[in-house]
């Protein structure tokens, strides 16, 4: 009887042990999550703006494409007034957005499109696409990669060696490698 359970003991402990070792946390986030588990990873939504304009949704805006952004901007105008708001043509806020979140900057694009800054993509901005949409080209090849219609993303490390900004403007660096300017009691 003594033999038979501990014959019986031993075959539960060894069935078991898959069991165990499945519940051990292996140290990596569950699949589709972010270090630390704390859900899936954030992606922006895409912007309205791009899929619209690059119809072939190859992530290039391409000279036909470009050629024919006032008419594939048009689709966007959800009201029919003839032109394009940030409501248009800007992803939604997400529901559980806090009310004082910062806003990411805009796109290249959208700078280039909304000529007068004022938010607003008129009729006379979205006739004049094609031409404000071939000025993004930096390159010259007739076409746009993200690279050029979104435009550089703000700098997020520490900033650089010479204490310009993201786009390297700003005054050159005294010999302490400060930057040049007035002192903090002379402005």
């Amino acid at each position: 009887m003594k033999t038979t359970l501990n014959t019986l003991l031993t075959l539960l402990a060894l069935g078991s042990s898959p069991l165990i070792l499945n519940a051990q946390d292996s140290g990596s986030p569950p699949s589709g999550g972010s270090p630390g588990g704390l859900g899936p990873r954030h992606h922006p939504p895409p912007l309205p703006l791009i899929v619209a304009l690059d119809a072939n949704h190859d992530r290039v805006i391409d000279a036909g494409e470009i050629a024919n952004a006032s008419a594939a901007l048009l689709t966007l105008d959800k009201n029919g007034d003839g032109k394009l708001t940030a409501d248009e043509y800007l992803p939604p806020v997400p529901a559980d957005a806090p009310k004082d979140a910062p806003h990411p900057p805009l796109p290249a694009v959208v700078k280039a499109l909304d000529a007068n800054g004022d938010g607003v993509i008129d009729a006379s901005e979205i006739a004049n696409a094609p031409a404000a949409l071939k000025n993004l080209d930096k390159n010259g090849d007739g076409q746009l990669t993200p690279d050029e219609f979104i435009g550089r993303r703000p700098h997020m490390g520490p900033p650089p060696e010479n204490g310009a900004g993201p786009d390297n403007a700003g005054p050159p660096p005294n010999d302490n490698g400060a930057p040049n300017g007035p002192a903090r009691d002379e402005q």
